[in-house]
């Protein structure tokens, strides 16, 4: 369990664990949302008081960074008000529709539609600078700045018809304890996230939902927590089936996995799509699980490498700690990928690096697999992908939304000694160079590391259509 979890099992406040700790509120409270990483005398304390294994405590924040944030919209921010950002084109008849929940910046859904299949008529979200990207990418889509548990019904149904898919990833503050479907009511300020998303589902009862998630999901409360959610649309009637998908598998270069849980109305057992790419690595829900889960290609099936970084951003030139650039390079062979992510109007946007301070600079320069292969005395504490350089002939490790601070995760730029730029890390999550990101810089970085991936959302798109 996570720092905030075990908190809050023992019933302690947040004012009294700070002062156990003799750190300000404040200071605890950014190490539960995982916006910084504690050091180990805080762990020790904390393994004292809570009488937990220090490893656990670290893994448990490490996948709270990792995964958790996505949440934070729902815990800590308030959405200013109501906003409706209305369609600027209409759909096609023939098109299935969309409803895109907990929507972001809408790279699930972009995905949908990238397969000229699907066309998305609705967005939700808390938070207007994610509101305002996703209409901006979605022309035929109404969007509108609410919070799930509270919006109407009648607002729902009055900006939008009714849709034959909905999707969206409840952030992981729906965690909480799940009830069952037949207690549950619109409005009831009980409700958490994932009931609120299945009061949706229930009241449009669409032929299919998609939901998506942390792997996490997996082990929370020993499993409980996904049989719960798995019971309470199998409560509403539908079909449901779950699985974790790597998305490196289908040509991302990042071994990003998320949890995939498909419901239908029709009593069918969902084909789920076959992997196009393969790398040799661990997988997240492999360790979570205990055990290593292989990642090379099926015996008999012939997939192409996964996508490596430097295939993903070595057109994108380069840059020191501070500068920019608004030029593709011309002096490379790009590959297919980069070609496919390139702007159709040739404008580079984005790219622009980290102003890292002298120190930070000096500790970049020294990056290497992970913190422990910086010089003694660089460091005082952070996770072992702290401080540490992309490999750049594999896949991505997953990013997050801290993606240009190394003192949080993994992210220096495999040749370059600087953090990644907005504009790589958007490449790495299968965004083309065109899609565009509302927002100041620091809210760009989060919506792109908060995004799902839009190939997640374009393969099992073509699977579906496939069922249809």
């Amino acid at each position: 369990m996570d720092i905030r979890t075990l908190r809050q099992k023992h019933g302690i406040k947040l004012k009294d664990l700070a002062n156990m700790l003799e750190i300000s509120s404040h200071e605890l409270s950014k190490y539960e949302r995982g916006l910084v990483c504690p050091p180990n005398s805080l762990f020790s304390s904390l393994s004292d008081i809570f009488r937990v294994d220090v490893f656990e405590l670290r893994n448990a924040h490490e996948l709270l960074i990792q995964n958790a944030i996505p949440g934070e919209g729902y815990t800590t921010a308030k959405s200013s008000h109501q906003e409706i950002f209305y369609s600027r084109s209409a759909t096609q008849s023939s098109s299935l529709k969309v409803m895109d929940l907990f929507c972001g910046t809408g790279g699930f859904s972009y995905g949908f539609e990238q397969t000229q299949g699907f066309e998305v008529v609705l967005g939700l979200d808390l938070l207007s600078d994610r509101a305002k990207t996703f209409s901006l990418n979605h022309p035929t889509a109404n969007v509108i700045v609410d919070d799930i548990r509270y919006v109407s019904y009648e607002k729902l149904t009055s900006v939008a018809d009714k849709p034959d898919v909905i999707i969206g990833g409840p952030p992981c503050q729906g965690f909480s304890s799940i009830r069952p479907f037949r207690t549950l009511t619109e409005k009831d300020s009980r409700n958490n996230l994932y009931e609120s998303y299945a009061l949706v589902v229930n009241y449009y009862k669409p032929k299919w939902f998609v939901l998506e998630n942390v792997v996490g999901l997996l082990t929370h409360e020993g499993g409980k927590t996904l049989n719960a959610i798995l019971q309470l649309f199998e409560q509403t009637g539908y079909t449901v089936s779950w699985k974790i998908l790597n998305a490196a598998f289908y040509g991302l270069p990042q071994r990003r996995e998320r949890l995939i849980i498909i419901g239908n109305r029709h009593a069918k057992s969902f084909q789920w799509p076959k992997p196009t790419h393969y790398f040799n690595g661990r997988s997240m829900a492999g360790n979570i699980c205990g055990q290593k889960v292989s990642n090379l290609p099926l015996f008999g099936v012939e997939l192409q490498p996964a996508i490596t970084i430097m295939e993903a951003i070595h057109d994108l030139p380069e840059i020191r700690s501070g500068e920019f650039a608004t030029e593709y390079r011309k002096d490379i062979e790009i590959t297919s990928y980069e070609n496919s992510m390139r702007s159709k109007k040739n404008q580079l946007t984005l790219h622009e690096a980290t102003k890292h301070s002298p120190k930070m600079l000096n500790i970049i320069r020294n990056a290497g697999h992970n913190r422990h292969a910086l010089p003694m005395g660089l460091t005082t504490s952070g996770f072992s992908s702290s401080y540490s350089r992309l490999e750049p002939d594999m896949p991505s490790v997953t990013l997050t939304v801290n993606f240009v601070h190394p003192a949080s995760n993994k992210c220096i730029h495999p040749y370059q000694d600087r953090a990644l730029t907005p504009r790589e890390g958007a490449r790495l999550q299968g965004f083309d160079d065109d899609y565009v990101f509302i927002g100041s810089r620091a809210q760009v970085v989060k919506q792109i590391g908060n995004a799902v991936p839009p190939i997640l959302g374009k393969i099992i798109a073509q699977a579906l259509l496939e069922q249809i």
